[in-house]
């Protein structure tokens, strides 16, 4: 499986405790996040996971920023792009059974190291249920 990584200062240590825990499952990695703690402006890291989203180069994406409301917000820019704030093991399922998520969002200052690996495991093992939902779901892009 690819995956695509973005994060802003807040998020440093979340993504390479995330990529260390993802590669060691054979996971592809693709990482546009900043590498050090240093401020940046998140948005220069969330659309280039956005696009390879958008273009499927991946299968998934991650994005962490301090509240995951920034990177969230900016994702879902993006026709193609269903990004959910994720911060439980009830949420993130949640966010791809009945959502169909494709890029998880994660509050670095609002979980530990330890439960945002666990909600990327949550997230990348719950499938999207479809039925009922698929209605909804097609309904949430904008035709340009």
């Amino acid at each position: 499986m690819k995956i695509s990584i973005g994060n802003d200062h807040a998020g440093t240590d979340y993504k390479f405790a995330i990529i260390k825990h993802l590669e060691a499952k054979g996971y592809s990695i693709t990482n546009h996040g900043t590498d050090t703690n240093d401020s940046v402006d998140y948005p220069d890291f969330v659309h280039p996971v956005a696009e390879d989203v958008e273009t499927k180069s991946v299968d998934f994406g991650i994005l962490i920023c301090g509240s995951a409301n920034g990177v969230a917000m900016t994702a879902n820019k993006h026709q193609k792009v269903r990004a959910g704030i994720c911060w439980t093991k009830e949420i993130t399922e949640l966010t791809r059974q009945h959502n169909n998520a494709n890029i998880c969002c994660i509050p670095a200052r609002y979980t530990a190291v330890q439960q945002a690996v666990a909600i990327v495991d949550t997230f990348l093992n719950t499938e999207f249920e479809g039925g009922r939902h698929e209605r909804r779901v097609d309904k949430i892009a904008i035709s340009c």
